[in-house]
């Protein structure tokens, strides 16, 4: 009987092996990745089936998908008719035809559409952009629709909390979007603030139904009236008032104004994410308003997450450095990049593309750090330019082609943002506010130090050196 157990056994982890590898073999799309996988799964007995199946298979891209499959999660625009559809700028400015093709490219992959007349204004740190967001909630009259990762329960999300309240008390339509992980981030939570108010909330996956640690909704979105708008990469919170004395460590950061007519995508994009969150379908057109021209930006809303089919922020990324044709910054808080990121970034400088990359000297996840260093010096080795911004850690993203081209949002140049939560992020050609967004890059150029291949190679210890390659190695789940 012992000898019939232990043969059933065997054929038992020969065939969880054999069906582990045989899925690698069939599913993975990199051939190194599935080589890889199949030597584990043959190779380690149980353990290797067990790591493949936990973490060799995208689970969570086949999760968020399921919900899109189900209506779960809405697939397109059709569900909230406008009052006025805008129509697609026909034309890109002169300065900027060269880049029809990348045009073309953004217009295959994202299903918003490329809009005319908007103004978008940069809002530095907590201290210009809490007042202009709370200014435009106080004078809200008919709806205010708030999405946000973190919400702290500090003096700065009380001061939030009070006028969405107030706001709801006069007769206001107020939805808050809090992603339930976000929420965690301190005491009391939004919810226990927003309890017992007219404010409508939603958590969004609740870690009870789950425990998605990704998945997470990091989109930072403000819509009043349907016609006045503030998006970007700043949660709320006490950390982003950098002038304070004390507190919580200062985390700079900016985030945008946004007027015009892509302001009714980004209330589409929250309606969608309402719908998900609580199951209600909010399509009614006072939600949204004929909003007159603001300004001369043309404006794309890029609204990204793992249950797309094409990872929208990836492909608009690597066709920005295809396109380049004089100069491509960047500033990220987290720079963890795929091998595609990686090659790009190289090919576009060997054309002759001047690439300049500022980084947090010291960031708020060290491990992230360690791993950011252990891709450096193949882009030094190239001629890309690096430099690590002083402290307070700056959580700024921008993304910057050719003083004509620029992209703004939430999403980092790391994999949690473009594989593993859902981003909100607006592509914009406007000269002017390329302009402003390079004099403040090339002001923290100024203040930053730069990085040589010399300290990377050199400067690191053998310890500091595999420590860092650790990091690396769990780049795509950091």
């Amino acid at each position: 009987m012992d000898h019939v157990l232990q043969v059933l056994l065997f054929c038992s982890l020969a065939a969880l092996a054999l069906l582990s590898a045989g899925h690698a073999l069939l599913m993975k799309r990199d051939p190194r990745s599935a080589l890889g996988w199949i030597v584990v799964c043959l190779t380690l007995p149980f353990l290797g089936p067990l790591l493949y199946w936990s973490m060799g298979i995208n689970s969570i891209s086949r999760k968020a998908r399921q919900w899109l499959e189900s209506g779960r999660r809405l697939a397109g625009w059709e569900k909230f008719p406008l009052s006025n559809e805008p129509q697609s700028a026909s034309t890109l400015p002169p300065t900027a035809a060269y880049l029809n093709e990348f045009r073309a490219l953004s217009d295959r992959v994202v299903s918003s559409r490329l809009v005319p007349g908007n103004r978008i204004v940069p809002l530095e740190n907590g201290e210009h952009a809490y007042p202009a967001m709370l200014d435009a909630i106080n004078s809200a009259t008919r709806s205010i629709n708030l999405s946000t990762y973190i919400f702290d329960g500090d003096a700065t999300g009380r001061r939030f909390a009070d006028a969405l309240m107030a706001a709801a008390a006069r007769g206001v339509a107020v939805r808050v979007i809090i992603d339930s992980l976000g929420e965690k981030y301190s005491r009391p939570t939004v919810c226990t603030l927003l309890k017992g108010s007219p404010v409508k909330v939603g958590r969004f996956l609740p870690l009870r139904q789950g425990g998605y640690i990704n998945l997470r909704n990091h989109r930072k979105i403000l819509v009043v009236d349907g016609c006045r708008g503030f998006t970007g990469g700043m949660n709320i919170g006490d950390r982003h008032l950098v002038e304070r004395q004390g507190g919580p460590p200062a985390v700079k950061d900016m985030h945008f104004l946004v007027e015009g007519q892509v302001v009714s995508d980004l209330q589409r994009t929250f309606l969608k994410d309402w719908y998900f969150v609580t199951g209600e379908l909010v399509k009614d057109k006072d939600f949204f308003p004929v909003i007159a021209p603001a300004g001369n930006a043309l404006v794309r809303a890029v609204s990204d997450g793992p249950d797309k089919d094409l990872r929208k922020l990836t492909w608009i990324i690597m066709g920005a450095l295809s396109f380049a044709r004089k100069r491509i910054l960047i500033m990220t808080p987290y720079f963890i990049p795929e091998r595609p990121l990686v090659s790009a970034l190289i090919t576009a400088a060997l054309r002759g593309v001047e690439i300049t990359m500022v980084l947090p000297a010291k960031n708020n996840l060290p491990y992230v750090h360690w791993a950011s260093r252990s891709y450096l010096w193949e882009l030094l080795q190239h001629g890309i330019r690096i430099y690590y911004q002083p402290p307070p850690f700056v959580h700024t993203k921008m993304f910057l082609m050719d003083s004509t081209w620029s992209l703004i949002g939430s999403a980092n140049l790391d994999p949690r943002s473009l594989r593993l939560n859902f981003e909100f992020n607006l592509e914009i050609y406007d000269a002017d506010f390329s302009r402003q967004l390079t004099d403040k890059f090339m002001a923290a150029v100024t203040a930053s130090r730069r990085v040589t291949i010399e300290e990377v190679d050199f400067g690191r210890s053998l310890p500091v050196k595999i420590r860092d390659g650790l990091a690396k190695l769990f780049s795509p789940y950091l």
